[in-house]
């Protein structure tokens, strides 16, 4: 399937520049952008997927990950083909560097369909890189919150002023990945990117217009594990997001046209954490360690644990009403309460 993009402005000579991610492709007549999915037709930018999905899944809320959004629910993944980074480690390449369109028809109206029949209380845009097929995404989010439906991305941050005014009031939740904790020289050699400044500007403005933001950051040990860059992200974050702002810290395994280095060390991690706390943020998290005491929720006033994790699943929740400490009453930023029917959500693919 086709549709015109919306996020583009014409050129002369039947070019096109592409205006939503902060590569801003110039695109002649005939050819496509950088994620091969915007493609310009006869002096018109398309969106080649446009309710094509290559990856529907099911899963919990906290592989995304978001520990402080609508705990405990399910989600609607929904994921096309391309992308708009050249991640080296990308555990999913076989869809995000695929330059053909393909993929199983699922328009929007189907796919919160699919949705409200699994018993998903929202719908997640994941897999590869939402932004490029943005326009393809707000139709459906449009469609979910029709039917009480929320939705979140799960986005490199890559995006343009243009593009996070698109999503403005639309997008719910946002979980923005950073790599290498944003450092200039491993973005450039590892993922094909300039530099982090489109990213911290979008999650700011994200935010500032009322999307719930948290910050991941996958740790590639030997090459994107050094502390000056975790440090200058955690103060990037607390000043322009606030110390309440979850940072998930992940541990990286090797993948794709990686396959020369271990698993992120725990130690590493660990100190790393260490640092982000000293920088003034509250609720730091590791990820892909099931079991690590580090996946809790602890407060961050009395230093009580009020949510207990294994994994994507919660274990224990110890807040009171109002997400409020059971020990001292200062109130967690968690947005929605654990539902009282809450049981584990294993990943469901479909």
């Amino acid at each position: 399937m086709t549709k015109e993009a919306e996020l583009y402005e014409a050129l002369p000579n039947g070019k096109v520049r592409c205006t939503a991610c902060a590569r801003y492709c110039v695109v002649p007549a005939g050819s496509h952008g950088f994620c091969y999915v915007r493609e310009n037709v006869d002096g018109r930018l398309y969106l080649s997927v446009y309710g094509l999905a290559a990856a529907v899944q099911v899963d919990p809320i906290e592989k995304k990950p978001l520990t402080h959004f609508m705990p405990g629910r399910r989600v609607f993944g929904i994921g096309t083909v391309g992308c708009n980074w050249r991640c080296q480690y990308c555990q999913n390449f076989e869809v995000s560097q695929e330059r053909e369109a393909w993929g199983r028809t699922l328009t929007p109206q189907q796919a919160v369909e699919w949705a409200l029949r699994q018993h998903c209380q929202g719908i997640t845009f994941t897999y590869n890189e939402p932004t490029i097929f943005i326009e393809y995404a707000r139709d459906i989010i449009e469609e979910a919150h029709a039917h009480g439906l929320f939705a979140n991305f799960v986005t490199n941050g890559y995006m343009t002023p243009e593009a996070t005014r698109f999503l403005r009031g639309k997008l719910d939740a946002v979980s923005i990945d950073f790599k290498g904790s944003g450092e200039s020289d491993f973005m450039r050699k590892y993922i094909a990117v300039k530099d982090r400044k489109p990213i911290l500007r979008t999650m700011k403005e994200l935010a500032e217009g009322g999307t719930h933001v948290e910050v991941t950051n996958l740790i590639v040990p030997r090459v994107g594990d050094h502390d000056g860059p975790l440090r200058s992200l955690a103060r990037e974050i607390r000043e322009n997001l606030g110390p309440e702002t979850p940072l998930h810290l992940l541990q990286w395994h090797p993948d794709y046209q990686m396959m020369d280095l271990p698993v992120t060390p725990v130690a590493t991690l660990e100190r790393l954490h260490g640092i982000a706390r000293s920088e003034g943020l509250e609720y730091v998290y590791l990820g892909n360690i099931w079991g690590h005491p580090l996946e809790n929720t602890y407060c961050p006033k009395c230093g009580d644990m009020a949510v207990k994790r294994n994994g994507f699943y919660i274990e224990q929740w110890r807040l009171a009403p109002g997400n409020r400490c059971s020990q001292c009453g200062h109130r967690i930023p968690i947005v929605g309460e654990l539902l009282p029917d809450y049981e584990p959500t294993h990943v469901t693919a479909l």
